[in-house]
């Protein structure tokens, strides 16, 4: 069984709550985060890790506008599907939002955009894997574990520190 490891970090969103595995970052976590979205095989432990300060530290720098992509080992679990989603919200760029039919062509399941949209909900590393770059076919904002505001904040936070 793996051994989960927590802590919290101050943000302007809130208080994120970093989880770690010794295999990478398992997750990031929001303030109101719902019960179950993100499930984890054991409860995480408070403590120090490596991995959970790496976080840390690119997080605060890319909230200080000085980090626009992370270099962290990532450790989310999920569905193949789920994970071939997480790592093409990946490839959306800092500053650039794409929608979720567009995310779903670029899988090469173009009917799949509700899928990606449920898979999205799922993601487990908020910020980091960046779903907030992802709206509505429209350029709306949609649904976001962390809420709204937060993706709105985020999205701001984005355009104003493009280089």
């Amino acid at each position: 069984m793996t051994t989960l490891v927590q802590r919290s970090i101050d943000s302007p969103l809130g208080v994120l709550r970093l989880i770690g595995s010794d295999a990478g970052l398992r997750a990031v976590l929001w303030p109101d985060e719902r019960e179950g979205r993100v499930r984890f095989e054991e409860a995480p432990k408070d403590g120090e890790h490596p991995i959970l300060e790496r976080a840390a530290r690119q997080i605060d720098e890319y909230i200080a506008g000085t980090r626009t992509d992370f270099d962290i080992l990532l450790d989310p679990v999920g569905t193949d599907f789920q994970r071939s989603v997480w790592i093409g919200l990946q490839k959306i760029p800092f500053g650039e939002t794409k929608s979720y039919g567009d995310l779903a062509a670029d899988l090469e399941r173009p009917g799949a955009a509700r899928a990606v949209g449920a898979a999205t909900g799922r993601n487990p590393i908020s910020i980091i894997i960046p779903c907030h770059r992802l709206v509505g076919a429209s350029g709306s904002l949609t649904g976001f574990a962390g809420g709204i505001e937060s993706k709105r904040w985020l999205l701001d936070h984005e355009s104003n520190h493009l280089f």
